[in-house]
């Protein structure tokens, strides 16, 4: 299972390129960590190997490895092949989803459509989200951490009372 944790924010260039953080890096290469015990297969020297697409919640990029896209998609076996439903789920998870490949120095093309949607200019905030990373424009991840910070303080386990403010 991958554990992707933290924020780490990086530089976009004029080419529309970033860094992907080293310790996410290390998770997607180390089998111990990142592959339940599969070595991913080496790119470029790298061992990076992403799926981008747009959130369809938020205005950022999710960034999935490539098993963990495939567990996004078995859903899409429930349906015959023919379906209207088969359909629309594949082309709200394939039509807007971007294969990558990092460099040798850990970078990633960011597709100008995935930027448009996610707001990137000059700096990026990747933010851990446990088997997958998001991508945002720093000032809205910023907003976005503060909003489910919010929201979780008020969250109760299943089947309790929700949480009162004590006075």
């Amino acid at each position: 299972m991958y554990q992707f944790l933290g924020s780490h924010q990086n530089k976009l260039d004029a080419k529309g390129r970033v860094s992907v953080p080293a310790p996410f890096r290390a998770s997607l290469r180390d089998p111990g960590r990142g592959s339940g015990g599969r070595q991913s297969a080496e790119v470029n020297g790298t061992g990076v190997e992403l799926v981008l697409r747009p959130s369809h919640l938020h205005p950022c990029i999710e960034a999935w490895p490539a098993s963990e896209f495939a567990t996004l998609t078995a859903p899409l076996e429930h349906y015959g092949p023919l379906s209207a439903e088969r359909e629309d789920l594949a082309a709200s998870l394939y039509a807007d989803a971007y294969p990558v490949e990092a460099d040798k120095e850990g970078r990633i093309l960011i597709p100008d459509q995935l930027a448009a949607h996610a707001g990137l200019t000059e700096a990026v905030v990747f933010m851990g989200m446990g088997t997958i990373f998001q991508i945002w424009e720093p000032a809205a991840a910023e907003r976005r951490r503060a909003e489910a910070r919010a929201r979780a303080r008020d969250l109760a386990p299943p089947g309790a009372p929700p949480r009162t403010a004590t006075p």
